[in-house]
């Protein structure tokens, strides 16, 4: 590899930077973490994107959706995260009841982010119904990144988690919400679990990088969430989702010969104490 490719390889991934990569073609990858230690391997891994998600409320915290997580609890998640990061851009969601309905929250709760965390963005989910909350964040020169589709924090009044615009009034509201989400000033999309031929024509007719999940692969990127992907999670298992790991047998495995090799007093041994 020359100089020059490892350069570029390793510099901060920056939003005008995803937008470079829409336009040669480059597809991003996108990750969720939550905790120092993850983030440090999935940086050094070389991904584009970490996502200090809400979903931290389901994987971290063990609550059925992602509305408990609170503001304080994502900054904690963001610093974390922050402190082992390089290379990628990191955003961290903005949790529910912090920007719907009040658009001064909004941008207080954006400001919280950015300055306590040192994030490089936040993200935000919906569309013409938070325009004026995006502004204001906009505004006080905050990047936002968008989610349409299914969007979790709006879980109570889907009723379901099935695949969001099959219905004709539902995918024209969602195009038309894309189309606005990037004239407000959002550098990226994410899409998820729409139908496939959907989601690339958002792909398509948008400048900025939609990245999808569950939302097949003509979109510009993929993100997935970290415990789902690496098989630590088993009671998850949408079409969308490849496991690239088994964690859930590995990390049970090594605990469970621990602890016999402490019931037969194998460890420590004679070279594992002082």
């Amino acid at each position: 590899m020359s100089v020059a490719k490892r350069d570029t390889e390793n510099r901060k991934v920056t939003t005008h930077r995803l937008i470079e990569m829409k336009q040669r073609g480059e597809k991003i990858s996108m990750l969720t973490a939550y905790d120092y230690s993850m983030a440090k391997l999935i940086d050094q891994a070389g991904m584009d994107v970490i996502l200090v998600g809400d979903s931290a409320s389901n994987v971290m915290a063990g609550n059925t959706t992602t509305l408990p997580i609170t503001l304080d609890q994502m900054i904690y998640h963001g610093k974390s995260v922050m402190k082992a990061v390089k290379r990628a851009l990191v955003v961290v969601d903005l949790p529910f009841g912090t920007y719907q309905g009040n658009s001064r929250e909004a941008v207080s709760s954006a400001i919280r982010v950015m300055k306590e965390t040192h994030a490089d963005c936040i993200k935000t989910e919906g569309g013409a119904e938070i325009q004026e909350s995006i502004v204001r964040i906009l505004s006080a020169g905050i990047p936002v990144m968008g989610h349409l589709g299914l969007t979790p924090q709006s879980i109570n009044k889907f009723g379901t988690y099935t695949v969001r615009a099959r219905e004709k009034e539902e995918a024209e509201k969602l195009i038309d919400d894309a189309h606005l989400l990037e004239e407000l000033g959002c550098f990226a999309l994410v899409l998820e679990k729409i139908p496939a031929k959907l989601a690339t024509q958002v792909a398509s007719e948008l400048k900025i990088p939609v990245i999808g999940i569950g939302a097949g692969h003509g979109v510009d990127g993929q993100v997935l969430v970290m415990h789902d992907m690496l098989g630590i999670t088993e009671d998850f298992s949408p079409r969308f989702l490849r496991r690239y790991a088994n964690l859930k047998e590995v990390v049970t495995k090594a605990v469970q010969t621990y602890i016999e090799d402490i019931k037969r007093q194998d460890f420590p041994n004679e070279k594992e104490q002082y």
